[in-house]
């Protein structure tokens, strides 16, 4: 349910409010917003219905309503207006496009720390890249681990950018916390609940990959685990979905960012790298998920893909990353987006 305070509520009425939401076994989160403030009060109840009524009659309440969609944190019923998050020294969400990028993996140093002086010259805002790494073969590189999120650290404090990678296992959990200014969960982990209720307790932005055969409200209820930890820093990402179709390593799914968009208060990044697996499409798809909504976009970026440890294929070098940028720039613009 949520409940919404009167405009003229004061700061102790909200907190008898979030106190009695307690009380009753509910969970709370307190969203501001620009006129309003409310509160969501998550549980299965099932004295629900008096819970509301009694909630209904607490100085400062101006009316109590149930959300009806199974994602209730991330619904636009619990929030109307589009959620926007800091990650480092940028922000996820709101006006100006996310753009993340770096390589699959990460390598060695030199390598790393040249990308991402080449993706922030080209106006990347948060440096991505893998130190553990869910492969299909356990024969192929599986990532460097914590030496490669030393490695990505010092390069995202060299070019100023912030910094995500992926967890794979809530015993890293901790580790990579530690380097890590975001945390993907990626599309293999997409389901694995413990994690994500493991994730959303960290309190650490991040990045949801949609699951290869996840539908839409499956993606949706998997946010909500992060959300329901308290955790409502989380942005959705699309990377394409197994399909009957075998020319592209995966079928991006132009129709999931306008969906969500809908569906969701969330930022919402599409990422054309995995969603085609074929460097040659990723700059047109990009410049489509753009025009369909999206909050921003994550690329794999590589400066030398041909010998690349993992995803080579699907990498951009930086100067077709540069050119990408500034055609993704004029799309932007024309839909109300910065870069």
């Amino acid at each position: 349910m949520i409940v919404v305070l009167k405009s003229s509520s004061t700061n102790e009425e909200l907190e008898k409010i979030v106190e009695a939401v307690k009380e009753y076994g509910y969970t709370a989160e307190v969203v501001k917003g620009k006129s309003k403030t409310i509160i969501g009060a998550v549980g299965d109840q099932k004295e629900k219905q008096q819970h509301m009524n009694l909630l209904g009659q607490l100085p400062g309440v101006e009316a109590v309503v149930p959300i009806t969609q199974p994602h209730k944190l991330g619904s636009r019923e619990f929030k109307n207006d589009d959620s926007e998050f800091k990650v480092g020294n940028t922000t996820v969400g709101g006006q100006n496009l996310t753009l993340i990028a770096g390589p699959c993996s990460i390598e060695s140093e030199d390598q790393i720390i040249e990308i991402a002086n080449s993706v922030k010259e080209s106006g990347a805002t948060i440096l991505r890249g893998g130190a553990f790494k869910p492969r299909t073969s356990p024969y192929t590189f599986q990532g460097m681990g914590e030496e490669g999120l030393i490695l990505l650290r010092k390069a995202g404090d060299e070019s100023g950018l912030p910094i995500v990678t992926e967890v794979l296992d809530v015993k890293d959990l901790d580790l990579v916390c530690k380097y890590a200014d975001m945390i993907q969960i990626g599309a293999r982990n997409c389901q694995n609940y413990a994690l994500l209720k493991a994730v959303g307790k960290a309190k650490k932005p991040v990045l949801l990959k949609r699951g290869m055969s996840t539908t839409i409200n499956e993606f949706l209820l998997c946010a909500e685990y992060l959300l329901a930890e308290g955790n409502m820093s989380v942005a959705l990402c699309e990377r394409g979905i197994r399909t009957f179709e075998t020319a592209t390593r995966n079928t991006f799914d132009i129709n999931a960012i306008p969906v969500l968009k809908e569906k969701t208060h969330l930022p919402v990044i599409g990422d054309p790298a995995h969603g085609t697996g074929y460097w040659q499409y990723v700059s047109p798809i990009a410049y489509a998920a753009i025009a369909a909504g999206a909050d921003g976009l994550a690329v794999e970026v590589h400066n030398n893909p041909e010998i690349a440890l993992s995803d080579g294929g699907q990498s951009l070098k930086p100067k077709r990353f540069a050119e990408m940028v500034e055609k993704a720039r004029i799309i932007a613009n024309a839909i109300g987006k910065k870069i």
